[in-house]
């Protein structure tokens, strides 16, 4: 039972998560700056008689190891109480393993001990025992502090997805997406010796926007709940659709893979890209998504020390969109999204020429959304009366006046000009016989 609500995509993300705990001890929870994991490796490899994922950050404490590890019941609700983790519930590695085979192995390797622990196919199937041994080992020489997970003895159902190509393409692209901001701050992981690559969101902006009006910028809003940090940046990643664009979603070519919002708890991507009403689309005066809107992105960014507090789901993809933070937040993703689909109304008529000019290359620049707010000079940030937090909200430009009239008098003076060369070619018929 303890397998069956997991896939075996959510049983790796877990154990890479495992991987990062570790990371967050050597660190003591200083993950800020733009590459704290720098350094850290995450290895995975596999083939259909094995499963293995190695690491370098750390290993996992003896103690922590008997008291919630490898501890069969409840969590101690105090190990890493101060590190910015996702374990909440404590059975992530444990499930993982149980999910991927019946015999595996455990070599951990910290800077005090080193130590083993084996779950066999024998102690799996004996009901009575409870029991799972701690083998000491001898720490030598080795400063190479990680842990070592390795899995034999696969499950049919598991021997099958690694031996599907479709499996493997979507798992590469899961982990690039759930660890993308991780590892764009420094942290390598390789499938199969295969370095990932991170889908990061972008945000293209005017240089210097903060002191500036009539210019691309990002709406962003930040604030501290109840030991949470909040962050809401929504902006432009590139300019409006084009009429091939729009046309292309009709015929079902999807174009609009980097629009939507991306939801970050303690650096994992829970959500992403979403164009849905759990990010606010299409509820409280905001437009449902449209291709239109496709240049539209931004994050929503939660930090904290005590992971149940975060507004995530049990599997730790996906929002808990009941959960009172969470919905402050979306307060805020719609009041952002508000304002660039307005300006995309505004501009949808305009011809296209005069809006590119605002997002030409040399004036504008892009960053990782996450890194928005440091672009906000301090007195630039209002605060935010009723709900709290401080808020920067962008002066965009506005078309200029009479624009909207140009495109409908170019239309106008083309259909007079089509009627024109109708009448040349089709003259009226003043005899009144048949044609």
């Amino acid at each position: 039972m303890l397998t069956r609500d997991i896939d075996l995509a959510d049983a790796i993300l877990d154990l890479i998560d495992n991987c990062l705990d570790g990371a967050m001890r050597v660190l003591k929870g200083n993950n800020k700056g733009p590459k704290p994991y720098h350094g850290f490796q995450v290895d995975i490899s596999y083939d259909e008689n094995h499963f293995m994922i190695t690491d370098n950050c750390g290993g996992i404490p003896r103690q922590v190891a008997i008291d919630s590890a490898f501890r069969m019941g409840r969590h101690d609700s105090e190990r890493d109480k101060d590190l910015p983790t996702v374990g909440v519930y404590g059975i992530g590695m444990k499930r993982a393993i149980f999910k991927i085979g019946e015999d595996s192995s455990v070599v951990c390797n910290t800077d005090h001990e080193r130590y083993q622990v084996n779950i066999t196919k024998e102690w799996m199937m004996d009901d009575s025992d409870w029991e799972i041994p701690l083998i000491d080992l001898s720490h030598g020489d080795d400063s190479n502090y990680g842990t070592t997970i390795e899995i034999r003895e696969l499950r049919e159902g598991i021997k099958l997805q690694f031996s599907n190509q479709d499996f493997i393409e979507q798992l590469h692209s899961i982990i690039s997406t759930h660890f993308s901001y991780i590892i764009s701050k420094g942290l390598n992981i390789r499938i199969n010796k295969e370095s990932v690559t991170p889908k990061i969101s972008i945000t293209r902006y005017t240089k210097d926007f903060s002191n500036k009006e009539n210019v691309i910028a990002p709406y962003i809003y930040k604030h501290s709940i109840d030991g949470v940090d909040v962050e809401v940046a929504i902006g432009f990643y590139r300019s409006l659709s084009t009429d091939e664009e729009e046309q292309d979603e009709k015929d079902g070519k999807s174009v609009s893979t980097s629009a939507g919002i991306t939801i970050i708890c303690n650096d994992r991507v829970v959500l992403h890209n979403d164009k849905t009403h759990i990010t606010g689309w299409g509820e409280a005066g905001v437009p449902r998504y449209h291709t239109q809107f496709i240049g539209i992105s931004g994050v929503v960014i939660f930090q904290s020390n005590s992971p149940v507090k975060l507004p995530l789901k049990t599997t730790k993809r996906g929002v808990d969109s009941s959960s009172q933070i969470y919905a402050l937040a979306k307060d805020k993703i719609r009041e952002g999204i508000k304002i660039f689909t307005d300006f995309t109304n505004k501009w949808k008529k305009v011809p296209k020429g005069e809006l590119s000019q605002h997002f030409r290359i040399e004036e504008t620049e892009s960053a990782p959304s996450i890194m928005l707010s440091q672009r906000v000079r301090k007195e630039d940030w209002s605060n935010v009366r009723r709900d709290g937090g401080q808020v920067f909200k962008p002066k965009l430009p506005l078309p200029r006046e009479g624009a909207n009239k140009q495109v409908i008098s170019s239309q106008a003076d083309s259909l007079i000009k089509i009627s024109r060369i109708w009448a040349d070619f089709f003259p009226a018929n003043t005899s009144n016989q048949p044609i």
